[in-house]
């Protein structure tokens, strides 16, 4: 009878199990949870200190000498990756902001950062504020509330280039030097973005492009030529982005991407078969492929184009999330993809995996950055 008994229990008690690994979480869908492939516990993952939002992104990423992965976000300052764990860096670790715009390590091996409030570095130990000083003809951006710094740049001869919301500077080690791209559309100093991305080709020409000037700018060290665009979706400013293994230079905007032989632009869109018009970020693979980063949560994702067609990967095979910011390929072949809501994934070339908490479920579908 107790041995009845006994067997009685384990039933219930079995069957109870069973019902509670069955549930479904309230509020989230079935289907999402099949789709989400979630990261085991162990899995390293960033941590939210700072309370950023929804609408905050892993915005750049570099891959320093040492083989260490930086990620700097619009909200929770930097986050290193060694292969193993996580650390972060903010205000308090003497960040200028939290909102990370740009990374560069210079060829010294100093980690330069830029950020809605200015410039910082680090040598290895501590973070140091630098002070662009504007010239004495030019007062601070009336509608900017902070000093910008979106970009980041050395050249072959080793000077820093940083454009921020107050003009493109220059610093040779000592001093810092204003860069004047054109004297149209309020010169160097506009009231919105001017010059947010820059590029150095093989041939040591600087390429300027933001989205205040019409097309995009080259500098050969003596003048500078503006190249017109053909308007993508009403857009006809360009980013300039990589110089690929051909030599061929490609530019990005909220339209579309321009390839540049040389000669003539051509042009790229959802027509032909990105993932989105609005392309955030391209980089190339060790394989020659190229990857262009889309935004929007509803239809962006990661473009991969071989030369001849596009293939997009979305949520709907792993990604974290559609809205995509920054792309960095590591030094095993790894493509690190950073995204809107703090999002962090890796591809492997088979499989995403997380790296950043997800959201349930799937972030609002409302196609915006």
């Amino acid at each position: 009878m107790r041995q009845l008994f006994n067997w009685s229990i384990l039933l219930v008690l079995t069957i109870g199990c069973i019902s509670c690994n069955g549930q479904v979480k309230k509020g989230v869908p079935k289907e999402s949870l099949n789709e989400l492939k979630i990261t085991p516990a162990e899995q390293p993952k960033l941590i939210k200190t700072q309370g950023s939002s929804e609408g905050d992104n892993v915005h750049y990423s570099i891959q320093d000498k040492a083989g260490k992965l930086w990620f700097g976000t619009t909200g929770e300052g930097i986050y290193t990756y060694d292969g193993k764990s996580f650390s972060q860096f903010t205000v308090k670790d003497g960040l200028n902001s939290n909102k990370i715009y740009c990374i560069l390590e210079d060829k010294e091996g100093v980690i330069w950062v830029g950020t809605e409030d200015g410039v910082c570095f680090y040598d290895g130990k501590t973070f140091t504020k630098v002070q662009i000083d504007l010239p004495n003809n030019l007062p601070p951006n009336k509608n900017a509330n902070t000093h910008n710094v979106f970009s980041i740049l050395q050249d072959k001869s080793g000077t820093l280039w940083f454009s921020t919301i107050d003009g493109v500077y220059s610093y040779d080690g000592k001093s810092f030097t204003p860069f004047i791209i054109h004297e149209g559309a309020g010169g160097y100093k506009s009231s919105n973005h001017n010059v947010e991305n820059m590029l150095e080709d093989k041939d040591g020409n600087l390429w300027f492009g933001g989205r205040v000037n019409k097309g995009v700018f080259r500098y050969d060290g003596k003048t500078i030529t503006n190249f017109t665009l053909e308007a993508l979706n009403g857009h006809d400013w360009a980013w300039p982005a990589l110089q690929d293994k051909n030599g061929d230079i490609w530019f990005n905007n909220w339209g579309g991407t321009y390839r540049y032989d040389g000669k003539s632009f051509t042009t790229f869109t959802k027509e032909d078969g990105l993932c989105n018009d609005v392309v955030t970020r391209i980089i190339e693979d060790k394989n020659g492929n190229l990857w262009f980063g889309c935004g929007g949560v509803e239809d962006g994702g990661v473009s991969r184009y071989d030369g001849a067609s596009f293939t997009c990967f979305a949520t709907k095979d792993g990604l974290i999330n559609n809205a995509i910011w920054t792309l960095l390929e590591d030094n095993t072949g790894n493509l690190w993809i950073g995204t809107r809501d703090t999002g962090l994934s890796r591809y492997d070339g088979t499989t995403f995996t997380d790296f950043s908490e997800r959201r349930l479920p799937f972030p609002s579908t409302n196609n915006r950055l």
